[in-house]
């Protein structure tokens, strides 16, 4: 197969920002027994005898297990290192039930200069099914290798991968002796790369990206009551759209970008509004003695989700955005909140509690069917992958507020673990368009 070129010149848009120095460290939780396996080879370094600023093959080997899909080879234990498709020998690696083995080379042109090629052996087939050459820089250079893992990963799996994606999360310090510390960040999949939007001594919340990935919506208590801000991530420009009296809350972008839906209380009771982003003009969705909240919006971004009390207790419920008729939707359990729909629109991830513990369960929106994925007692704000695969969310450990996710299935769990504070709320961004 042919090596295709790309040029990687507008691959990342947050140098701008302060860094965080403290990373999210991932742990594995729960592995899946039909993870595919597959070696990926130590990429071969050519010119300078400079020290790449990662290590290729280890990158791309975590994101591939992390998606819970892949069982990559550990490295002491390859069976052979070939550096070429010529010097495969594909006996031996059908003898190890080796699937696939990624080969490479990093040439460093500069020590902020990189090529990278690659290429992606079918062991079965008997031959090379993918491979690209790529420009980097030291400051591109880890994107770059997450679009190496995207591009292998659909590949095999045939779904668009999501490794070169970014989240979002809340976290809180709080030391004895000096005013709590709350930050909005934003960071890559794996946890390199943090950034500091926001930095405040008031609660900030509900963070959600709009479709395009430039902008963040969220909720700060920054002037002592809640308000709503749409801030640019590359011009750090914010913009405060709703400061209403009462609640302004839970701000969740439309797919098609046009319009935000927010919980306001400026009625009486909270409701769901949807706000024209153009003209700011506000169409309430619902008016009702309950409390209404958390929308969520379908692919189409002509109905909503939404968590109301109108029966008594939190459940979930769907509307069109015009204001029609309202169709509840869960009915299993005491409390059911928070959701989010599955890009494909046909799941969706949510909140199921009894008592004082809160779960992360998955519904289909044909059938009806249930699943609980997670098993903690403090598991909350689901995010899907942007291509359906995993759902993020937060959870405590060790007394800790800390990431997690879980693949759709159950099957595959991991945990994020921040060296210092809570992390909380997290969001996962769409792909980078």
């Amino acid at each position: 197969m042919k090596l295709f070129i790309i040029k990687t010149g507008l691959l990342f848009l947050l140098c701008f920002v302060q860094p965080v120095y403290a990373v999210l460290q991932i742990e594995i939780t729960k592995g899946s027994e039909s993870a595919l396996p597959i070696a990926i080879i130590p990429f071969e370094q050519e010119g300078l005898t400079v020290k790449p600023p990662a290590d290729v093959a280890d990158i791309i080997a975590s994101d591939l297990q992390r998606s819970g899909k892949f069982s990559p080879v550990e490295r002491d234990k390859l069976i052979a290192r070939p550096q070429s498709v010529d010097k495969m020998n594909f006996k031996l690696w059908k003898v190890a039930e080796i699937d696939h083995v990624v080969i490479g080379q990093i040439k460093v042109i500069t020590q902020k200069q990189f090529e990278l090629q690659f290429r992606l052996v079918d062991i079965y087939k008997g031959e090379q099914v993918l491979g690209y050459r790529f420009m980097a820089s030291d400051k591109t250079l880890r994107s770059v290798v997450h679009h190496i893992s995207d591009l292998i990963y659909e590949q095999i799996t045939g779904q668009k991968g999501a490794f070169d994606t970014r989240i979002a999360y809340i976290t809180a310090e709080r030391k004895v002796g000096a005013q709590p510390s709350y930050k909005l960040q934003v960071a890559d999949t794996d946890g390199y790369n943090a950034q500091t939007i926001l930095t405040s001594s008031q609660p900030i919340m509900s963070p959600s990206w709009s479709p395009d990935g430039s902008r963040i919506a969220y909720v700060s208590f920054e002037n002592a009551k809640s308000e709503i801000y749409i801030q640019h991530l590359i011009t750090q420009k914010r913009e405060k759209i709703a400061a209403y009296k009462g609640i302004n809350g839970a701000p969740v972008w439309s797919p098609d970008g046009r319009s935000l839906a927010l919980t306001l209380s400026k009625g009486g009771n909270p409701d769901i509004y949807v706000m024209d982003l153009k003209t700011k003009k506000l169409t309430a969705v619902t008016r009702h003695w309950g409390i209404d909240t958390e929308p969520a919006w379908m692919p189409d971004s002509r109905e909503l989700v939404f968590t109301s009390s109108r029966t008594g207790k939190p459940q979930l419920y769907r509307t069109p955005v015009n204001g029609g008729k309202k169709q509840r939707l869960t009915y299993e359990g005491r409390y059911n909140a928070n959701a989010e729909v599955s890009p494909d629109g046909r799941s969706l991830v949510y909140v199921s509690g009894e008592g004082n513990v809160f779960k992360i369960a998955v519904m289909d929106l044909e059938t009806g069917y249930v699943q609980q994925l997670t098993d903690g007692n403090l598991d909350e704000s689901p995010s899907f992958a942007p291509n359906g695969s995993m759902i993020l969310y937060a959870t405590q450990a060790g007394g800790q507020g800390v990431l997690a996710a879980v693949s759709t299935d159950g099957r595959f769990k991991q945990r994020l673990v921040l060296s210092e504070g809570d992390v909380r709320e997290p969001t996962w961004a769409p792909f980078k368009q």
